[in-house]
């Protein structure tokens, strides 16, 4: 049983759709909850928390808005003195082909989705470290990992999010803050007209959130990019392939393509503790050694 008594936990975007269900799980295993969305939505589900036993706050603001964003957090800390769990999870839809997308429905959909999660986040954070526990978890999409037709805009934010969690899981690290990333299927209403009523039987809010309380729990991990629908979990992987090293100064691009299918081959690949190792693996195939400090 994962046990969130004592735990405050804020869910934004969560006054219906997958917000909703993160929500009312995290409430039913203890946690206080700050219900965050736009209108009557984030109202209704703070009632139902209560009138379930459990505790919650709405919060109206859109997480776009970093001064509300902010003053949400303090409200929070105000009443219920610490913040342990963020669950970013406001989102929307701008669907259009790129040659069609105005650029401000591409800001618009990165401002709510990768600079909302930044605002939330940035609120937190601080008393997390201070704490020494946290755990936040970012929204990702297969349209961000993988690609989609007309979401350029969304697969953008969406993939920021993944470098976001990936370093702020570092940074978080020694302060107990762990970070992850949940990329969720679910029949919300950001994905009606999109698959078929047949599948969107399937893919029901309630089968996600199980993915979500384990990664606020207390034994969580930290890094990891969770897919989840229909009651299915994966892991996805960014890794680093074995490679080549091609010679020369500079090197020969002729021979990078005549070779290109040991670039790409997976036989080894690895999956790289930070940024930097990308640097440490090529440096060691061009057969640098770095120098012993003295007296080693």
């Amino acid at each position: 049983m994962i046990d969130l008594n004592g735990r405050v936990a804020i869910v934004t975007g969560a006054g219906g759709g997958l917000g909703r269900a993160y929500a009312l799980l995290l409430a039913q295993h203890g946690a206080w909850v700050v219900v965050n969305d736009l209108g009557s939505g984030a109202e209704n589900v703070a009632r139902e928390i209560s009138a379930a036993g459990g505790k919650a706050r709405a919060a109206l603001c859109s997480v776009t808005d970093a001064v509300a964003v902010e003053k949400m957090v303090q409200d929070t800390l105000k009443a219920w003195g610490h913040v342990d769990i963020l669950v970013n999870n406001a989102g929307i839809l701008r669907d259009k082909s790129f040659v069609k997308m105005s650029l401000d429905d591409f800001r618009l959909v990165l401002d709510v989705h990768l600079m909302g999660t930044v605002h939330c986040t940035k609120a937190v954070w601080e008393a997390m470290r201070e704490r020494k526990y946290g755990r936040i978890v970012v929204t990702t999409s297969s349209s961000g990992l993988y690609g989609n037709f007309g979401q350029s805009n969304y697969s953008a934010a969406k993939m920021g999010l993944v470098g976001l969690m990936q370093t702020l899981a570092i940074e978080g690290a020694k302060y107990g803050i762990h970070v992850n990333a949940i990329a969720p299927t679910a029949a919300t209403g950001m994905t009606e007209g999109i698959l078929p009523e047949e599948q969107l039987k399937l893919l029901r809010p309630e089968f996600v959130a199980p993915a979500v309380l384990a990664l606020v729990a207390e034994q969580a991990p930290t890094r990891t990019i969770l897919c989840a629908g229909a009651g299915s979990f994966e892991v996805a992987n960014i890794t680093l392939t074995k490679g080549i090293h091609v010679a020369g100064n500079p090197p020969s691009a002729e021979e990078l393509v005549e070779r290109w299918s040991d670039v790409v081959g997976r036989t080894g690949e690895t999956i790289p503790a930070y940024g930097f190792n990308q640097s440490e693996v090529e440096l060691k195939k061009a057969g640098y050694t770095a120098p012993q400090a003295k007296g080693a």
